[in-house]
């Protein structure tokens, strides 16, 4: 609910308890509870209004599916079409950075492997 666990909700009760005191905690619980009643009809009659609207103008939930079917497959075309194959480029690409990596490696275990001196 809303990404608040267990402990952040007692932790909000408390505060909300604290401060209100326990004779107005229910009549607020009360309200939010009318509030989110009226937010979730009002939501439906939007949406049983989009529903009807697109009825009236010869859609359908099943042709409005297809419709975003067919651009969603349009995207995806398009999209391969521009990138090209990068399955080869991304393998080329990961050797390259690894190879480059144990050379660095390399580098810094040479420089390392003598004597260290403190300058201090």
């Amino acid at each position: 609910m809303f990404g608040i666990g267990g402990g952040e909700l007692v932790f909000i009760l408390f505060i909300v308890l604290m401060l209100f005191g326990s004779d107005k905690v229910p009549e607020i619980a009360r309200t939010m509870g009318k509030a989110m009643a009226q937010l979730k009809n009002a939501t439906n009659d939007i949406k049983s209004e989009i529903h009807k609207g697109a009825e009236a103008n010869g859609f359908d939930a099943k042709s409005l599916t297809d419709i975003t079917g067919n651009i969603n497959a349009q995207i995806n075309d398009a999209k391969s079409n521009l990138l090209g194959d990068t399955t080869n480029l991304s393998g080329n690409l990961l050797g390259d950075t690894a190879t480059e990596i144990n050379k660095v490696k390399e580098d810094i275990d040479s420089i390392s492997s003598g004597p260290v001196k403190r300058q201090g």
